[in-house]
This record gives C-alpha cells, sequence and structure tokens, in this order.
C-alpha cells in the first residue's frame, strides 16, 4: 500500500498522506504501482459522463480534459513542454538541450505543441462520448504511465542526481516485465491492436528523438511520453 501511495504522490496532485514510514518499500518498487494510478485517474475520469448524463459531448469532453490536467497538475504537460523547446532550440547540443529543458519559460514551440496535443485529445474524448465508449478513457492513463516503466527498462537516465534516478537503481525489473506484460494484454483485449500500436509507434518515436537529442531519457522525456501515448491511444480508439 506505501508503494502505491508514493506512486500517487508523485504522479498525481491528488492528496495524499505522505507520512507512510520511508524504509517499508523500496523507492523502486512504487514504479510498479504506475499503471495502477493511471487506472485509478481513468476511473475517476470516467466517473464524470456517468454522473453528467444530461450534458452534452462537447461540454463533458472539456469538463473530462480539465480534470484530466488538475488530477496532474500539469505534471506530463510540463515534459512535453520542456522536450519541445530542448529538440528544437537545442540544435542537436546534447548540454545545452540539457539545460533548456531546465529552464521554466515556455517558448513558442512548446506552447503550440500543447495547444495542438490538448486539441487533438479533446477531439478524440468528444467523439469517444458521442460513441458512448468509456473504455478508452479508462485505460488511455494506464498506457500512458506504463510508458515510463518502458523507458526506465531500455533507455539510459542521463540527468545526474535528477528524480528518477533513485527510482532506477532500485527497480524490480522483472515483476517491471510483468506489469508490463499485463498491461499490454489488457490494453490488446478492451481497445484492439490499433490503439496498442499507436501508442507503441508514438513510445518508439519519443525514446529515438530522446536518444538522438540527449543520449538518453530524462523525467521530461518520461511525461512527453505519458501525454503522446494517451493522445496517441484515444485518437486511434476512436477513428
Amino acid at each position: 500500500m506505501d508503494s502505491f501511495l508514493i506512486a500517487l504522490q508523485f504522479l498525481t496532485r491528488i492528496p495524499v498522506n505522505d507520512h507512510h514510514p520511508a524504509n517499508t518499500t523500496s523507492p523502486g518498487q512504487s514504479v510498479l504501482y504506475y499503471p495502477a494510478v493511471g487506472l485509478l485517474l481513468g476511473a475517476l475520469l470516467s466517473l464524470m459522463p456517468l454522473l453528467l448524463t444530461d450534458a452534452s459531448p462537447l461540454l463533458l469532453a472539456a469538463l473530462v480534459l480539465s480534470a484530466w490536467v488538475l488530477l496532474t497538475g500539469g505534471l506530463h504537460l510540463d515534459g512535453l513542454a520542456d522536450c519541445a523547446d530542448a529538440w528544437v532550440g537545442g540544435y542537436g547540443n546534447r548540454q545545452r538541450s540539457l539545460q533548456i529543458m531546465k529552464d521554466p519559460a515556455a517558448g513558442p514551440i512548446a506552447v503550440s505543441l500543447l495547444v495542438l496535443v490538448l486539441m487533438l485529445k479533446f477531439a478524440a474524448l468528444t467523439t469517444m462520448l458521442e460513441q458512448d465508449r468509456l473504455a478508452p478513457l479508462l485505460l488511455a492513463p494506464v498506457l500512458g504511465r506504463a510508458a515510463i516503466l518502458v523507458l526506465m527498462l531500455t533507455t539510459d537516465y542521463v540527468r545526474p542526481q535528477g528524480l528518477a534516478e533513485n527510482l532506477l537503481q532500485t527497480l524490480p525489473v522483472t515483476p517491471a516485465r510483468w506489469v508490463l506484460a499485463g498491461c499490454v494484454f489488457v490494453v490488446l483485449i478492451s481497445l484492439g491492436l490499433p490503439s496498442l500500436a499507436a501508442g507503441g509507434l508514438l513510445l518508439f518515436w519519443v525514446r529515438q528523438t530522446a536518444l538522438a537529442r540527449l543520449g538518453g531519457a530524462t523525467g521530461d522525456v518520461y511525461g512527453a511520453a505519458v501525454e503522446l501515448v494517451e493522445a496517441g491511444v484515444l485518437i486511434a480508439a476512436v477513428l
């Protein structure tokens, strides 16, 4: 339970009692619960259409997307914005790119990409609600956070003393692989191959771009992967 609460505290703005014993579990153990946090987010977001049955799909999509951003505190959107600025403004220079990613200011490239991703999510949510389908909303956050596990298992972390460094040092590799296999199976059965393929292709692109620009991943890369995978899964599910 402590590991789940650590994951919930790290990935969301849901109030969590942070007085759990620090020595009851390794920090890396909490990473195994990232998809479970995604499932909780998906369940909370799916409650809104069930409760607000008289609202129009357009209004519901706006409310769901707003709640989505508020529940996560814009954490992953911030990572996406930092990556956009760094990968364009860094000119292929690793150190310059890493420096830009630490700058809290957002440039026009970052703002443009955030608007585009949020617009695509909004359009996909509207279509999904018009089709009376909730499974994509329930599972997109799961696959988005499973993307973090994939990057942690396959990509070097290049930010010394970064937030994820301690997590990676104590991450249980074999259980993480089983968690990923379970996520893939559930999404494949529930949403089908197109959604899984869309999320996988976007994750592959993020990873390859991070390797080319940075030589590996950072926390911002994890955030960018979450946002793009979520958007890809939603879009593929409703097409």
